[in-house]
């Protein structure tokens, strides 16, 4: 049952977009195809159906490949709660928090998971797609490998290298990278990508041809800049942009500096009449936004101190006299009530928190964590949402007396007595076509409902047709062994 790995010359590269349009690709050619990356490190995960988390990316790439999204395909998932350290899922929960250095020992653990969903996902499908994490070149990283040549070697599967050219050097890049590997993790490389040239690709000729003669390495082409990337959802925060100018209702994201699930956002930068600004560490908040969203953390107290050095604490004060709205989304839900309780430690040292004071609710975190998908509907309007839960902690309150949502009956988040802040548990909410419209007519806007989730699918068919333009698939899908 054969696969192929794509590694990339660094972070950022496009490895994960391409894996999504190489399952499409595959997938309109009659291949059954799965995704699969054995580490990830994102705080923007996705619930699966089988009840556990994984990458955000690797659940768009299971779309790709017309597949519900399962935890083996992201069998080791890190979530990073700090500067130094990360929650370790394994398998689609939580297995361990440790520092750097800490998950340096406990790496060679997590092989044989990672080989048990590996094998799975091969004996299912007719093609598994693979993506490494970071780059092989991070050589000091090699030790107890199980995201780029330490799984390759183990799994004994051909890895293309990937990189991109709009971030510059690239041909330093690919050489670079084969210099410094050792001769066993070289030899797994069977060729390179040029991935997000700008312009005329034929341009890149001499040089591609240099990177071929000096590594040895089979190129399978340049890929010309893809411009309707955006429209599909990120993974990494480094991807997190402001959406298209445009005239409409104004709709600011604090953009703090442990944020989750930032794809809730994807839906509202699409739509047209709206305009999305994901506000950066110190700058204030625009005085016409019309919606302000706090939007998920995977640090809840850590994040609602990053708010507060900012200052966006006192904007947003400013922005609820002003007769504006507010909308926390999990952990910003949290953040907006009057105190979040932490006795256990579990985000860090334990004590307790004020919050915003701008919901009557408060929060106790608890170990257990809620992570599944769901269908509610939204009390207001009384339309049927879908979405997903990931998040720990309890909220009670006053202003939970006033639902966001109610799930089989059971009320869910809060609404304040003037109706202009609520909190939410759910993502995933916008991208619900007639709720998301619904709820942007009641801010102001004038536009239609858009179709986001068939914008994604058209999105993702026109990838795949540019992949099958400029590379050469058919060499790629015969290296798998």
């Amino acid at each position: 049952m054969p696969a192929i790995m794509l590694q990339g010359t660094g972070s950022n590269v496009g490895k994960s977009l391409l894996v999504a349009g190489l399952c499409r690709a595959a997938r309109l050619r009659g291949l059954s195809v799965a995704p699969f990356k054995p580490q990830n490190m994102s705080n923007n995960a996705a619930v699966t159906v089988d009840g556990g988390e994984i990458g955000r990316a690797q659940a768009l790439q299971a779309r790709a490949a017309g597949l519900d999204p399962v935890v083996d395909m992201n069998p080791v998932l890190l979530k990073p709660e700090s500067e130094t350290g990360s929650q370790i899922i394994v398998q689609g929960k939580r297995w361990a928090t440790a520092k750097g250095h800490e998950y340096a020992a406990l790496k060679p653990r997590l092989m044989a998971p990672v080989q048990e969903s590996f094998a799975r996902l091969k004996d299912a499908f007719d093609l598994v797609i693979v993506e490494g994490a970071g780059s092989p070149a991070e050589i000091n990283l090699r030790a107890g490998d199980i995201a780029n040549m330490g799984f390759a070697q183990a799994a004994n599967v051909p890895v293309v290298l990937v990189a991109d050219i709009d971030r510059g050097g690239v041909i330093a890049q690919v050489v670079g990278t084969q210099a410094v590997l050792p001769p066993d993790d070289a030899g797994q490389i069977a060729g390179f990508i040029v991935n997000r040239f700008r312009g005329d690709p034929s341009l890149f000729d001499d040089g591609y041809a240099a990177i071929a003669a000096r590594t040895g390495w089979a190129g399978f082409g340049v890929v010309p800049w893809f411009g309707a990337a955006w429209k599909l959802p990120a993974e990494d925060a480094m991807g997190l942009a402001d959406g298209p100018a445009r005239d409409g209702i104004h709709i600011v994201c604090l953009g703090l500096s442990r944020i989750a699930n930032f794809d809730d956002l994807d839906p509202l930068r699409q739509h047209s009449g709206v305009r999305v600004t994901v506000l950066r560490a110190g700058q204030a908040l625009p005085g016409d936004a019309d919606l302000v969203i706090i939007p998920g953390s995977k640090s809840t107290r850590g994040d609602l101190s990053f708010l507060r050095d900012q200052g966006w604490d006192i904007d947003l004060m400013a922005h609820h006299r002003r007769g504006g709205r507010i909308l926390g989304l999990c952990g910003g839900y949290q953040m907006l009530g009057h105190v979040i309780r932490d006795p256990e430690g579990i985000e860090g040292p334990p004590g307790e928190m004020p919050g915003l004071g701008l919901l009557d609710v408060e929060t106790d975190m608890t170990p257990e964590k809620a992570l599944t998908q769901v269908s509610a509907t939204h009390t207001e309007s009384g339309l049927s949402v879908s979405g997903y839960e990931i998040h720990i902690g309890r909220t009670a309150g006053p202003d939970c007396a006033r639902p966001f949502s109610k799930i089989d009956a059971a009320p869910e988040g809060a609404v304040s007595t003037d109706g202009r802040v609520e909190g939410s548990y759910l993502h995933g909410l916008f991208e619900d076509d007639a709720f998301r419209t619904h709820y942007l007519t009641g801010l102001g806007a004038t536009s239609s409902a858009q179709a986001y989730g068939a914008t994604v699918e058209a999105t993702l068919d026109d990838f795949a047709a540019h992949l099958e333009a400029h590379l050469d698939i058919d060499g790629l899908f015969a290296l798998a062994r």
